[in-house]
């Protein structure tokens, strides 16, 4: 007989699956079943979307930019590794 899975028996997308969706996916793909024009058809659509992406990033850079010039320059980001306790501060 068979039973339905559970959500948890599913397997769980990688985190890089979650973050970056099918991007993800596309970078383990198999390529050998595309022909030649498949392939140019790929990297066009590729590539018209790194454009959008990088578009996209320089309004982002941009916006943040006006936003550290109105609101001052954001926190420094945290360290790495934990501040030394016993640390003389100088």
């Amino acid at each position: 007989m068979l039973r339905a899975m559970d959500d948890d028996e599913r397997p769980r997308p990688r985190p890089s699956e979650q973050k970056f969706g099918a991007a993800s996916l596309l970078s383990g793909e198999n390529l050998d079943s595309y022909s030649l024009d498949e392939l140019d058809a790929r990297k066009a659509l590729l590539e018209t979307e790194i454009s959008r992406i990088t578009a996209h990033r320089a309004r982002a850079a941009s916006h943040r930019l006006a936003a550290e010039a109105l609101f001052g320059k954001a926190a420094a980001p945290a360290p790495s590794s934990p501040p030394d306790p016993f640390r003389q501060e100088s």
